[in-house]
């Protein structure tokens, strides 16, 4: 997942509203979202490579969602999966804060990514990088591939967009959402943050809606939590950059807990 902008507890009729893009090799074997077999309550796509997932919810309302964290030479070979991060997070027993603290004694593990956690009542951010368990505030948020609200094109414009089409909408759409999330603009060379990738790359990344030769955006979701804990998840899938399959459920949170 390379793109996530939501809104947290600022509007009238949503707890939540989140439009995410998950960017990854078109090779790369991957279930679209459903609830899964070894984990009924759990609602996600799947990595069938590592066998996680980059963004879920349970039907308790448990909630996380990763990114990568952009460093070519923070990257070390034989590192555990991320998408465990969130798969482990979904599927155990523990709060939000104690799943982060023990989270952050295992966090080299991993090569570098940033986590949000917690449920529609209370959201935290954390990366292995800064190694701290912020509270995330009322307000609309962004986070791609450095920190939370680090003002990259691509998060600055997500976040915006989303802030602007929601203040006007007592009740959002979404097709409308997914639209934010297909803006495929370059941002403007003297915008772009140096991540050690090289121009044309930084380029090619700067977009939301990612189309590369063998690499882009997979998939697109949208997370709706209304004030009454009615949760609709919709996920749209792309191959090669071209749309192929709508994914939407809905159902009622039997708890919300973090």
């Amino acid at each position: 997942m390379c793109l996530i902008n939501f809104q947290f507890h600022n509007h009238p009729n949503y707890k939540l509203i989140l439009a995410a893009n998950r960017d990854e090799f078109y090779n790369r074997k991957t279930e679209p979202a459903h609830f899964w077999e070894d984990a009924p309550n759990l609602l996600a796509g799947r990595d069938l490579v590592g066998l996680g997932t980059w963004l879920g919810i349970t039907k308790e309302g448990k909630f996380a969602a990763l990114t990568n964290y952009r460093n070519p030479t923070k990257m070390t070979d034989g590192k555990t999966s991320r998408g465990e991060i969130v798969q482990n997070f979904l599927a155990c027993s523990l709060s939000s804060e104690e799943y982060l603290k023990y989270l952050d004694r295992e966090k080299e593990k991993y090569n570098g990514f940033n986590l949000i956690v917690g449920d529609p009542e209370k959201l935290y951010y954390y990366n292995n990088i800064e190694g701290e368990i912020t509270e995330i505030q009322p307000g609309t948020h962004g986070l791609s591939n450095k920190f939370l609200n680090t003002s990259w094109p691509k998060v600055v414009k997500g976040r915006e967009n989303l802030k602007a089409y929601s203040s006007k909408k007592k009740e959002v759409q979404l097709e409308e959402l997914f639209a934010i999330m297909t803006d495929a603009e370059i941002a403007l060379d003297e915008e772009l943050p140096n991540t050690g990738v090289g121009i044309e790359l930084e380029r090619s990344l700067s977009a939301l809606f990612i189309k590369m030769p063998n690499y882009g955006t997979r998939c697109s979701t949208v997370l709706l939590v209304d004030n009454d804990n009615q949760v609709t998840f919709a996920e749209r899938t792309y191959v090669d950059g071209e749309f192929s399959d709508d994914k939407h459920f809905t159902f009622s949170l039997s708890s919300s807990k973090s």
